[in-house]
């Protein structure tokens, strides 16, 4: 009896194509009837039946599946893991950065192809050798240093060396190591990788050689001197410290330009790093036209020698100022203090030189003085000093503030015009007075630049702020100094005729004073400021009583009668008929009068009656910064609208 394919099929529970592809490959044959039907020997099929035949083949096949699976993630992995490899290949191969390896004694095992960037030479020549066969003259130290934190620590990280190319050429490279070690601890190798920074390098030491030293002439500047001392002071050495002024600076400035000015700078620096040469210090430049000379291990002798070969090596520098004009006969002034014996630490020292410099200038300039303990006018000059650099800040750092104070019409008291009043404004945010610093400013040739810098100060506002209403006038005092400094008024007039302010709108007040010293110069600066519009005052006037006699030859517009007459004005007899006597004069003349100092309201009564036209005092108002009379004036207005 035979088994049908179908019950062959069921008894083995294999399935019926797998019975069909068997019979074809030989695995279980089949016999075949006449209509090719396959028929299996039931003998056959039972004894397969019975020893679980079909379970076992079914394993089989489950596990040559798993096989099959396994080998397939593998060559999966495999080919991951080939990608991997040929990605990292890329990346280290491209990579800007140095990725390097060596053996235990430092010598290349593996570069990347950046190694050309930074030595010169291509990977394979680099095999067996080091870092330290490119070292650039002390780095020797420092790498030797680099093994020894690696060693101890097992890593170093942005590690700084400087290495010689091939060619020659400087590189300075950050490296990042790491130290590798076998499983007994002993080192194997070293890898890590190194970064090209020599345009960083290059632009740090910029950076730190700017810090250090004056842009214009490449010198060390005073923070590099003040190091420098610092440094002496510490090693308890002495020393002697020069402070150079040149004696009349402003004159190249304002005559040939802040380029020629610039370029003497740089000539006077260029003759004093010669100086210093053979004397064995170094120069400095702390700014404007002074400079200075360190000497370490000088004493009084060996200063006053340097002194004197800067001094002659000044008094011989030939200055081409323009093509026409040839700058000679130049002088300086020179203070000399000594440490510790004049000043044991830097501020001291640095103030006593820097009096001793101004007691070369007042003593005639051209010449040099050791800072002297003992002078008589050491108090007068440490205070010179002192406003000095207070001044010079103030303008250098724009602290310089303007106030306004309102001129009234005495008969309604509306504000018709304001003085204009400037201030300092100290560390701590107060305002100094001008009586405080005004005659020192004048004496140290320091207030051209401050009368300058409120004039423009002043016109900056007056273009911002239109006036409320009607066009106000502006008092504004300037020196004698000033008008009398015909490169001053020069610049006056350039600031005035390229500004948009009308020029009627100013009017510039000049003492009595200072009028009546250099009366030729008041007379030409008042006539050339008038041809352009600008009005003018005669401040503080009744000083002196000669003032009636030259009165009619001064085209000024406004007489400000000194405030010491408006002040007694209610209890002395003598200034009531002063100041009525020159209200009837100056209505002659057709000139207004300007009362001062009017702060009671018993002066101010008798001033109307006089008919004194404007006043200004406490009485009105106290001066307050000039934005905020702007802000007064307008809620003033605003609050005559609405009535």
């Amino acid at each position: 009896m035979e088994y049908s394919i179908q019950e062959a099929s069921e008894l083995l529970s294999i399935p019926i194509q797998k019975l069909r592809r068997w019979d074809e490959q030989g695995v279980l044959v089949a016999l075949r009837t006449s209509g090719g039907h396959r028929r299996y020997s039931r003998e056959l099929i039972d004894r397969l039946a019975a020893s679980g035949f079909g379970a076992t083949a079914d394993k089989t096949s489950q596990e040559l599946a798993t096989v099959k699976r396994a080998l397939a993630e593998k060559r999966r992995i495999i080919q991951l893991l080939l990608e991997s490899e040929n990605r990292y290949r890329d990346l280290v191969e491209t990579s800007h950065d140095l990725i390097w390896a060596t053996d235990a004694e430092g010598r290349f095992t593996y570069l990347n192809t950046a190694a050309y960037d930074i030595f010169g030479l291509a990977p394979k020549d680099l095999i067996g050798r080091c870092f330290f066969n490119f070292e650039a003259g002390a780095a020797h130290v420092g790498n030797r240093r680099f093994l020894a934190t690696l060693r101890r620590k097992g890593e170093v990280k942005n590690y700084v060396t400087h290495v010689l190319t091939t060619d020659g050429e400087n590189r300075w490279i950050g490296i990042n190591a790491r130290l590798t070690n076998d499983d007994l601890g002993e080192p194997l190798g070293i890898r890590g990788t190194a970064r090209d920074i020599t345009e960083q390098h290059v632009a740090t030491q910029r950076i730190e050689h700017l810090a250090l030293h004056d842009p214009l002439t490449d010198l060390p500047n005073r923070h590099s001197l003040q190091i420098g001392i610092e440094a002496a002071m510490q090693d308890s050495s002495v020393g002697a410290l020069l402070f150079i002024d040149i004696d009349h600076f402003k004159y190249v400035n304002d005559n040939f330009g802040h380029r020629a000015g610039d370029q003497l700078i740089i000539g006077v620096g260029s003759v004093l790093r010669e100086v210093v040469r053979g004397c064995g210090g170094e120069v400095y430049r702390l700014g404007g036209d002074e400079f200075a000379i360190h000497l370490p291990e000088a004493l009084r002798k060996q200063a006053n020698h340097a002194a004197e070969l800067a001094l002659d090596a000044v008094r011989h520098y030939r200055f081409q100022a323009s093509e026409q004009r040839v700058v000679s006969n130049l002088s300086a002034s020179i203070g000399i203090a000594l440490y510790p014996f004049h000043g044991s630490d830097v501020p001291s020292l640095f103030s006593n030189v820097d009096i001793a410099m101004y007691q070369a200038k007042e003593l005639g300039r051209n010449r040099h003085m050791v800072f002297d303990q003992a002078s008589d006018n050491l108090r007068s000059t440490h205070k010179r000093v002192h406003w000095a650099k207070r001044i010079r800040d103030a303008l250098d750092d724009d602290r310089i503030t303007l106030f306004a104070q309102p001129v009234v019409r005495l008969k309604d008291q509306k504000a018709m015009h304001h003085e204009v009043l400037v201030r300092l404004r100290d560390d701590q945010g107060g305002f100094i007075l001008p009586s405080t610093f005004i005659e020192i400013a004048e004496s140290l040739s320091l207030v051209q630049e401050l009368d300058l810098q409120v004039v423009e100060k002043l016109l900056a506002f007056m273009r911002e702020h239109n006036q409320v209403g009607k066009k106000l006038r502006y008092f504004v005092n300037l020196s004698r100094v000033s008008i009398a400094d015909p490169h001053w008024v020069k610049r006056l007039m350039s600031l005035l005729t390229a500004t948009q302010v009308d020029p009627t709108q100013l009017v510039f007040e000049i003492t009595e004073t200072a009028a009546m010293s250099e009366i030729d110069v008041t007379l030409s600066f008042i006539n050339r400021l008038k041809d352009i519009g600008c009005r003018f005052a005669l401040d503080d006037f009744g000083a002196g009583f000669s003032s009636f006699y030259y009165l009619k030859r001064f085209e000024v517009d406004y007489l400000k009668i000194d405030g010491s007459f408006i002040r007694d004005l209610a209890t002395d007899e003598g200034s009531r008929l002063f100041v009525r006597a020159l209200n009837d004069v100056a209505r002659g003349l057709s000139k207004q009068v300007v009362a001062e100092w009017v702060e009671s309201p018993e002066a101010l009564k008798l001033l109307v009656e006089m008919g004194a036209q404007y006043g200004q005092g406490y009485i009105f108002r106290k001066p307050m910064p000039i934005a905020d009379t702007v802000r007064a004036a307008t809620n003033r207005l605003l609050r005559a609208k609405a009535g």
